[in-house]
């Protein structure tokens, strides 16, 4: 039953409903690869002065990202916004077909960034005013994240203590679901291999060439060869980032690739981060090149923190009775889904398992959108994928949850995601995820035994597994291109 707290987050939220929508159609508008989110982070720090917040730009040297700070005091609750977008991804809005809005790969929110930033924004907008309507101590943080999508901005951020003093933290993702995210996540290492040849013309003399280009094709069929000797949960991706030129008459003296290296939690990643490098080794001896290993950017593996995960699932359990669309809104959802693939169709429930909802999937058969909650199921199973909310949820207890913004199948980084991004009921879920977030900070502030189960659990994790940022001091963000 909703109790005056509730009450009260509904309608501060509610009255700031086309405010909201307003910022994240804007974000929807502009959309921004990591670490070049200048309008974004702009808009993000107009909103937070204009609600009273007190802005610190470029934290942890980073231009675009910031904090909105409100109250004092603990305890400090933090809230995580990102707000990048992915390349080539542009989409017209609200349409059932690929179109794109901007040609030759623009940029498009295939990930829902335009609604997880705003969401986690009304969130602590919310609690914001609840602190001030009810006196109270406390301090309330957003966090401007920048550069998720490959570029692990918060990892950054926590490598520069910026979370270091916040009491409890957290985040949402948008997805075709409402659930808990508990799933933990893959830790991940981002790193270039350049190689250097000897150039030579390549009919002339040959023989006083060194292929780097050689190089890197050899390291990357050695890479194929490990794949079937490291466990299920590991992936390895690589793309060529330089062939060395374009003329087949010079024998390339420069080539270079780019490898994502992932497995369950950082010790693993890095063991097959050593094998990689080993295939590098071999592949410069084969050609007698050299070669540099260039780490760009890393992420720990995600580790939720279990009492917040129940307190968040209690107040999403009581938004359910309210998930409601109208007919238009699923009829756009049936059209979203009749553009997916059989392979996309028959995947759509096994897919959901990354965001939590696992043993009772099978309720969303048959249906184009989600108006249930799923049961909160504590889980070792790990999401298949990397986030860099994993590095705050070490330095800090924190826990996220899901709200559905799309229809049944739909995948992140898709065109179909895109056009979704403004639909009506896209930023329902985004709604539904602030006040879920703002209660639950609530809850917790005004139960002092609650944080202190919370922070047993955090401190034993930490006993257990001591952290250590992934990404060496001398390594710092890069841009997309």
């Amino acid at each position: 039953m909703t109790n005056k707290q509730q009450t009260f987050v509904y309608n501060i939220l509610k009255n700031k409903e086309n405010y909201l929508n307003n910022v994240s159609e804007y974000i929807w508008h502009h959309p921004e690869t990591r670490f070049e989110e200048y309008k974004s982070s702009k808009k993000l720090i107009d909103t937070l002065n204009e609600e009273g917040f007190k802005v610190k730009k470029n934290i942890a040297n980073i231009e675009t990202a910031f904090e909105g700070k409100y109250g004092e005091g603990k305890p400090v609750i933090g809230f995580l916004g990102e707000f990048d977008a992915l390349s080539g991804l542009s989409q017209k809005p609200l349409t059932n077909k690929k179109e794109e809005l901007e040609e030759n790969n623009g940029n498009g929110h295939g990930c829902g960034h335009n609604l997880l930033g705003v969401g986690s924004l009304g969130a602590a907008i919310a609690t914001k005013e609840y602190l001030k309507e009810n006196n109270l101590p406390g301090t309330v943080i957003y966090y401007g994240c920048p550069g998720e999508e490959g570029g692990s901005g918060k990892t950054f951020m926590s490598r520069e203590g910026i979370f270091d003093d916040v009491d409890y933290a957290f985040c949402w993702h948008p997805s075709p679901v409402n659930a808990v995210m508990s799933n933990k996540t893959l830790a991940n290492y981002q790193v270039y291999f350049k190689f250097h040849g000897v150039s030579s013309h390549a009919a002339n003399s040959p023989e006083l060439g060194r292929s780097a280009l050689d190089a890197v094709e050899l390291m990357n069929v050695g890479v194929n060869y490990v794949r079937e000797h490291m466990s299920d949960n590991s992936r390895i991706h690589y793309a060529v980032t330089n062939t060395g030129g374009i003329s087949p008459n010079v024998v390339q003296s420069e080539a270079e690739v780019l490898y994502l290296i992932r497995a369950e939690n950082l010790k693993e990643t890095k063991k097959l981060f050593e094998r990689v490098k080993k295939v590098a080794h071999g592949a410069s001896l084969m050609t007698e090149t050299e070669y540099e290993v260039i780490i760009d950017k890393a992420c720990s593996d995600y580790s939720p923190n279990r009492e917040i995960e129940q307190i968040m699932f209690r107040y999403l359990k009581e938004e359910e009775a309210d998930i409601k669309f109208t007919d238009k809104e699923q009829h756009f959802a049936e059209k979203i889904w009749k553009t997916l693939s059989e392979g996309e169709k028959n995947n759509a429930l096994k897919s959901l398992n990354s965001f939590g909802a696992m043993n009772d999937k099978e309720k969303l058969n048959n249906k184009f959108l989600s108006d249930i909650v799923n049961d909160y199921i504590i889980t070792e199973q790990p999401m298949l994928g990397s986030s860099d909310v994993a590095d705050v949820s070490w330095v800090t207890p924190t826990a996220q949850i899901t709200c559905s913004t799309s229809a049944i199948g739909t995948q992140l980084h898709t065109w179909q995601m895109v056009s979704q991004g403004l639909s009506g009921y896209a930023f329902k879920g985004m709604h539904r995820a602030a006040r879920v977030m703002a209660n639950s900070a609530i809850h917790i502030l005004k139960n002092p035994a609650i944080l202190e189960r919370i922070n047993k659990e955090h401190q034993q994790k930490i006993k257990n597994h001591p952290y250590e940022n992934p990404i060496p001091k001398d390594v710092t963000p890069s841009i997309l291109n």
